[in-house]
């Protein structure tokens, strides 16, 4: 089943910005010229702009990469807020949510929210996928009916997707899956590569679309049935995500089990290494973040679902330091802001440290476009060069949080005061899915929103 865009023009297509991030620098009257999908060449200082090239009014920067999402927690936003508890007791209320949806459900949310990701200036995701089979654990008559669900959401909302299908055999360490948790699970890593072969299949000539691999947690996958899906994920050089050490008490339960920290677990069964991003990595050792740092493997940093759920404050500089990548999700969507994501990650370390300045503005730019795509198996993408795929997007300068920013620094204008409402055109392989603050492809999207949330709680 696989998902393409609509063909592209088959004339070369122009976009004149007044400003872009080019090679890491501001630079003024860029002509960006597009043919087939992807960036022909970059070219700064044109004036006057050419007659047919679209004119894209703001700072243009490549489409941001949201690394890590949960589809469903969406309809959680606000409902867990009348309450206090913890992590655990908020995983009840998203395990609720989990039960009413179906493939059709599923499809609905998935494109409003890929559509207000959309909005946000986001233009590939990696889903986080574990919803696989129906609510009481029976299998679809196709088994990968909710997987294309979310596929053919994001082609709808007209961003690319990395659909993370993720490994989910147990409720905990020697624990047994609870009711919800049992349409999460194929059985064993076997049965779970068997079943994601043929999404790999189906995706093989998308260039939309990419299918990676997961690891729920050490938690929810038992130590002798990590090595199938980290094999399974090598062998077809697929990403490797995976939720790390969010929770104390995860870190807890894998000593008392295994004497091992979740992060030395997995690099005993060979998970670490450049194709791996870590999810969260909140609560590390300096063993840990070694050992994540001199694989190379990626760190994915969520501060604003770590801050909602009070996971607690991630050492992203310190495993930046020690050579992990770092990018960003929005995971619960708690909210769905790049920006607010990329400048939590320098304000946070502020506040633990008392400290300023750990962060340029445009390391963080760059965790949340070419580091982000990179994570999702998108390495053509997240720059504005001629190869790269033709995915940008521009925010507006003349907004009330903007306006009287200067090209000198306009990059920490963005990163320290933007947020995703000052995005003006988002062009995903040239062609516009967002423009001039409206989606081009799926109208009402508060409507849309409203309605499919509506539906699981009715």
């Amino acid at each position: 089943m696989p998902v393409t865009f609509p063909e592209n023009p088959p004339t070369p297509k122009q976009f004149w910005c007044e400003l872009a991030w080019v090679g890491g620098e501001i630079k003024t009257k860029v002509l960006i010229e597009v043919a087939a999908g992807r960036i022909s060449s970059v070219t700064c200082g044109v004036k006057p702009r050419p007659q047919d090239a679209e004119k894209l009014t703001g700072l243009t920067i490549p489409g941001l990469a949201n690394v890590h999402s949960h589809a469903f927690h969406r309809a959680l936003r606000g409902r867990t807020q009348v309450e206090s508890g913890t992590f655990w007791t908020w995983r009840e209320r998203m395990y609720a949510a989990a039960a009413h949806l179906d493939p059709d459900s599923y499809r609905e949310l998935a494109t409003a929210v890929f559509a207000e990701m959309a909005l946000a200036g986001v233009t590939a995701v990696g889903e986080f996928h574990y919803l696989h089979h129906s609510p009481k654990g029976g299998l679809y008559q196709d088994p990968n009916a909710m997987g294309h669900a979310l596929t053919q959401a994001a082609q709808a909302a007209g961003i690319r997707i990395t659909l993370l299908d993720t490994c989910y055999l147990a409720g905990g360490f020697d624990t047994e899956l609870n009711d919800v948790q049992r349409r999460f699970s194929d059985g064993d890593a076997a049965r779970w590569a068997d079943r994601v072969e043929a999404l790999r299949k189906a995706y093989a000539g998308s260039d939309m679309v990419r299918v990676g691999a997961a690891v729920h947690s050490v938690r929810a996958v038992p130590v002798d049935q990590l090595p199938p899906v980290v094999a399974f994920a090598a062998e077809n050089e697929m990403p490797l995500h995976v939720h790390l050490s969010e929770q104390r008490a995860e870190n807890d339960a894998c000593l008392a089990r295994h004497h091992k920290t979740p992060t030395e677990l997995l690099h005993a069964v060979g998970a670490l290494g450049p194709r791996t991003t870590a999810v969260h990595a909140t609560h590390l050792s300096q063993m840990d973040i070694d050992l994540l740092g001199t694989s190379a493997t990626a760190v994915c940093m969520c501060p604003t679902t770590e801050r909602d759920l009070a996971d607690g404050i991630g050492p992203a500089h310190a495993a930046h330091l020690a050579g992990s990548p770092v990018n960003l999700g929005s995971d619960s969507h708690a909210m769905i802001d790049l920006f607010e994501e990329a400048r939590a990650v320098e304000l946070d370390e502020r506040l633990r440290t008392e400290r300023r300045g750990h962060w340029l503005a445009s390391e963080l730019l760059q965790a949340a476009t070419e580091s982000g795509h990179a994570s999702l198996g998108w390495p053509a993408a997240g720059r504005l060069e001629a190869g790269a795929l033709a995915d940008f997007t521009t925010i507006a300068l003349d907004t009330v949080r903007l306006a009287g920013v200067q090209p000198a620094h306009a990059a920490e204008s963005v990163i320290f005061a933007a947020t995703a409402a000052d995005v003006r055109h988002v062009v995903v392989a040239g062609r516009f899915t967002v423009r001039d603050h409206q989606h081009a492809l799926v109208s009402d999207v508060p409507g849309r929103l409203a309605a499919s949330i509506g539906a699981i709680f009715k």
